[in-house]
């Protein structure tokens, strides 16, 4: 069934102001009652939303029998200053993760480094992320801390997807997907192309189309060709049998044993 997006978290952490009690790994994995759900955080950029984060999230959701998930999205300012440039803005990611169906709550700038603070403010049981040591921000492994506390859920990554992935094939066929581009009415100056390199896409979109036309009159010949000789070999074909017709006639009338 549908369900709405995701709710964001509030500037205050959780709505409910009751004091949170510890929950054990033990205890979340046998199931918890249903007013007080396992409350399992899992962060990162989610620059290109796709299957592998998806599949992250997936996991993280099924931990255990009754989990809410609150999924942190860091800022594109801490992005930046960390890992690099992204391809959406954190307003995108933001809205990416809502729509996400096993999200159950986003918080906007998620900080880098989870501080107890953070995790006292969302009243956050459990943190899952894949179990390889995340080295950043000056840090051999930045949920060091968070495995140390017994508070850390290891999920498994996808292999052979990832924003890198996307990024990587986007940069190798970059020539391919500027003049897709160009052809559905982006102009070059939209995708900070030079004067001289516009000439050059468009030049090679007219000879691309130009050997289309000629591969298309070529197997339009071919095909032409081969209706022909169809039609020779049909012709041939039946030209021999009233040719044999014929002059069975003509024996039948005017030959040794001839009707007249």
């Amino acid at each position: 069934a549908l369900r709405d997006p995701a709710i964001f978290a509030k500037q205050s952490g959780s709505d409910s102001d009751t004091p949170q009690d510890k929950v054990t790994l033990a205890q979340a994995r046998r199931g918890t009652p249903a007013h007080r759900p396992v409350r399992v955080y899992a962060d990162g950029i989610f620059d290109l939303f796709h299957s592998g984060h998806a599949r992250a999230l997936m996991q993280a959701k099924n931990l255990f029998p009754n989990t809410q998930l609150i999924v942190g999205v860091c800022s594109d300012a801490l992005t930046h200053k960390y890992k690099g440039y992204t391809v959406m803005t954190e307003d995108e990611r933001y809205e990416a993760l809502i729509h996400c169906r096993y999200v159950d709550e986003v918080v906007r700038d998620a900080p880098w480094t989870l501080t107890p603070e953070f995790l006292k403010k969302h009243k956050i049981d459990f943190v899952a992320h894949d179990d390889i040591p995340y080295t950043s921000a000056g840090s051999d492994d930045v949920y060091k801390h968070i495995k140390e506390a017994g508070m850390f859920v290891a999920t498994q990554r996808t292999e052979g997807i990832s924003t890198s992935d996307l990024i990587t094939r986007i940069v190798r066929d970059y020539d391919v997907y500027v003049r897709r581009n160009l052809q559905r009415g982006y102009t070059a100056r939209e995708l900070n192309v030079g004067f001289i390199n516009e000439k050059k896409y468009r030049l090679q979109e007219q000879v691309d189309r130009m050997k289309e036309t000629v591969r298309t009159v070529e197997e339009k010949s071919k095909h032409l060709v081969h209706r022909v000789e169809e039609k020779s070999h049909d012709l041939i074909h039946k030209w021999e049998e009233k040719s044999r017709e014929f002059i069975g006639n003509f024996l039948e009338l005017f030959g040794p044993d001839k009707a007249w």
